[in-house]
């Protein structure tokens, strides 16, 4: 053979094996429901075992030690140093890698994120929803796409999340962030102080008339105690769940924007309707009747704490996990008190389970170590040992089990890391999960729900704010200046006050701002064929 023809068939056999390779690692990119790799075993789960021991290390370069910086929302658990330690003990054999995990506050959570992903900072993973803004966040280039990296970096994690919703978090085809898998319902439902109502005779609440009556049985009857739980947030915890109650609206749009269930073609503009001005002059009442403190809107306390210490007596809003966590909480310090809770779909008809988008982690564009915090991640969702101890804790110090149900050691005074003490709702395995006794009454709600559920249509639509940038800042301004306290109730007059916001919104461009969203939200309608 010449060395012409031998080079040809070389070059030949060479190709032979590319194309092979790269068919091989194709292969995996879809991901499938039937997981492979996934955990099969959760009753009794410890903190030992783990469905990936003795698997051979990732297909990445894990020669250079790296630390992942991990960012979640809200307040780290008192135990996280402990945590992160053991956490830092298995990734360092595995990966490589060490990781910190840090916590934004529930202060100006957003202000932080939006901070964290625009300053160019070194962050590794961060979570991710549709109240954080992923859709948008994700169309402005703010994630890495993960399609390519999957395969490779994470082919456990790749394989155990179903191709549905691999599929249900892409924005413009490409998958930007990893789905929880658990199904849930988060939509919200009054909370109250169940034992105050039965000893003062008051109405159940279930909609927004009878809750108001209940908080006023409250002012009469017990003066050191505030109706309403509210910080603040008005924006997300006192008007956008007073919407969700007194109407059918999608969710908590933007700008003014109100679109409802039965008729999401129909693009109004909420601000400055009649509408508005109803439910504003409900919020001035509640305030004026003392439901809730003057300096609302300097509030930091989260609304479940002021619950469980009993500084207050009900919440708005709150979705049913969370509503359980509370129980969980005053059974330890406070067990003579009983909660109540009214999910708002009994009332308005509207149950959708939780969409994929709602819980997830992405990587910024900002990471330069994509590949070992994707492979970490995939410890976090499909290794018992990192799941375990991240949702749970240590068992023998922060919980144990008792026939097949966690139980929380101490109180939640005393106890470090409570359950899911990490708020690690998106990394949730539902092969490990450990429900407390009391999460049954969850489980009857959600059945409850599932009688009544509707498709979420809506979840994946993704804004792309370019346009009217400048006037989206301008407007955010506006509204934590003129709006904000109106929401609270602390505007004399509230024809006046919302006059006043609606010309000062009209200055930032909110008409440019809601033409443009009408827009880009008609054209996902019709390419979705949603009616």
């Amino acid at each position: 053979m010449t060395n012409k023809a031998l080079k040809a068939v070389t070059m030949f056999l060479s190709l032979i094996v590319f194309i092979t390779v790269l068919a091989a690692c194709g292969s995996n990119n879809n991901g499938n429901s039937a997981a492979t790799n996934a955990p099969k075993d959760a009753e009794g789960a410890t903190n030992e075992g783990t469905t990936n021991e003795g698997a051979e290390k990732p297909g990445i370069d894990t020669s250079k030690k790296v630390e992942l910086q991990f960012y979640m929302l809200g307040d780290a658990p008192k135990d996280i140093a402990s945590i992160q330690e053991q956490v830092n003990k298995m990734a360092l054999e595995d990966l490589n890698a060490t990781v910190k995990f840090n916590y934004t506050s529930w202060t100006d959570w957003d202000q932080k994120y939006k901070l964290l992903l625009g300053s160019g900072q070194q962050v590794d993973l961060i979570f991710t929803a549709e109240w954080t803004q992923y859709q948008s966040y994700a169309k402005k280039g703010a994630f890495q796409p993960l399609d390519k990296l999957l395969p490779v970096a994470a082919p456990a994690l790749n394989s155990y999340v179903p191709a549905e919703m691999w599929e249900a978090v892409k924005i413009d085809g490409q998958i930007y962030t990893v789905p929880a898998t658990y199904k849930e319902y988060v939509t919200d439902g009054f909370v109250w102080r169940e034992d105050l109502r039965e000893k003062y005779n008051l109405p159940t609440p279930v909609d927004i008339a009878t809750f108001e009556q209940y908080l006023d049985g409250i002012k009469k009857n017990e003066p050191t105690v505030t109706p309403l739980s509210m910080n603040s947030d008005v924006k997300t915890n006192l008007m956008d769940r007073f919407k969700g109650i007194a109407g059918t609206p999608i969710g908590a749009l933007p700008y003014g924007v109100g679109v409802n269930y039965a008729t999401p073609s129909e693009v109004t503009s909420y601000w400055g309707s009649d509408e508005q001005k109803e439910h504003l002059t409900v919020l001035k009442r509640w305030q004026d009747n003392g439901y809730m403190v003057k300096n609302v809107l300097a509030v930091k306390d989260t609304l479940q704490d002021q619950v469980t210490s009993g500084k207050a007596a009900a919440i708005l809003g709150d979705n049913p996990t969370r509503f359980n966590d509370m129980v969980i909480k005053i059974q330890s310090t406070h067990p003579e008190w009983k909660l109540g809770y009214h999910p708002f779909p009994k009332t308005n008809g509207i149950a959708t389970p939780v969409h994929p988008i709602h819980n997830g982690f992405a990587i910024p564009a900002s990471s330069k170590n994509a590949e070992r915090a994707l492979a970490f991640y995939e410890k976090m969702v499909t290794d018992k040992r990192y799941n375990m101890l991240t949702q749970y804790g240590v068992e023998g110090k922060n919980y144990e089990v008792k026939d097949g149900y966690y139980s929380m050691i101490g109180d939640s005074n005393s106890n470090g890391f409570p359950r899911e003490g990490m708020n690690g709702w998106a990394w949730r395995n539902p092969e490990f999960m450990l429900f407390d006794k009391n999460y049954d009454g969850v489980k009857a709600i959600f059945e409850d729900l599932d009688k009544i559920q509707v498709p979420d249509k809506f979840t994946g639509f993704a804004e792309d704010y370019t346009a009217y940038q400048a006037e989206r800042a301008a407007l955010e301004q506006v509204e934590k200046q003129y709006l904000f306290p109106l929401n609270a109730g602390l505007v004399k007059n509230v024809e006046d006050g919302l006059a006043t916001f609606m010309e000062k919104a009209n200055q930032a461009g909110l008409e440019k701002i809601q033409a443009e969203y009408k827009k880009q939200w008609l054209a996902y309608v019709e390419a979705q064929g949603i009616k």
